[in-house]
């Protein structure tokens, strides 16, 4: 079974394609540069290099969000189409999560941030149990204040992942002191291979893909809806 694994829901443009739990071809970038106009070729670029075609895809995944609005539409959108042009399933699969994986070696809890701006992140707590990532706070947008009361309170060990973790790293550090640990600057960026190996962990529990209807999981509202509800209201 082959997955292709497509991440635009952060700076980072990340790709991969495995067959099963084996990594194939990975190409990850962390610029800021426009995912609209470099996926497609960077998708093409890695099949081409794989001996592979789109029709040697059985299943496509896609980060969910939370992240970039137009970062994670572009994901959605490009691998909802391939979907369905090509008659094949689609699995979506939280960005928090896949950047959580990169800390799966880690004994307590894993946290992973990115900046929702105005001292907010969006965030959830993940642990590893019996070799695989759970949920342990549902993923939402909190002051990270707010969110560092409470990992204090629950007084475990923590892993912060992600590339926006050295903007509140002072402030980790002065509250939760040596609770606090953070991961090598090679494990904050989220990786494809990752994704599909959520993707697929998704398929062999529910053996079923995504409805057309599928909607990003943003987890506020954009600039536009809150004009609109504004003006509505």
């Amino acid at each position: 079974m082959n997955i292709l694994a497509v991440d635009t829901s952060t700076l980072v443009l990340s790709i991969a394609v495995l067959n099963e739990q084996k990594v194939l071809g990975e190409k990850s970038t962390n610029l800021k540069k426009n995912h609209s106009v470099r996926l497609m070729p960077a998708i093409d670029e890695l099949l081409t290099d794989l001996d592979m075609s789109l029709s040697d895809i059985d299943i496509f995944a896609v980060t969910a969000g939370p992240g970039s609005y137009t970062g994670v539409r572009i994901g959605v959108t490009t691998i909802k189409t391939l979907a369905w042009s090509l008659q094949k399933p689609f699995l979506a699969v939280s960005t928090l999560a896949v950047m959580a994986m990169n800390g799966l070696y880690f004994p307590g809890n894993i946290v992973p941030l990115i900046d929702a701006r105005r001292e907010q992140v969006y965030t959830s707590v993940y642990q590893k149990e019996n070799g695989k990532l759970q949920e342990k706070m549902p993923e939402k947008i909190l002051l990270i204040d707010d969110l560092l009361t409470e990992l204090k309170i629950d007084k475990k060990s923590v892993l912060f992942v992600g590339d926006d973790t050295h903007i509140f790293q002072s402030k980790i550090e002065g509250e939760l002191g040596d609770q606090a640990q953070f991961s090598p600057a090679a494990f904050h960026l989220p990786r494809a291979s990752n994704l599909g190996i959520l993707a697929l962990q998704q398929w062999l529990e529910s053996d079923k893909g995504e409805n057309q209807d599928f909607a990003p999981n943003y987890l506020q509202l954009t600039l536009a809806e809150k004009n609109l509800l504004g003006r509505l209201s």
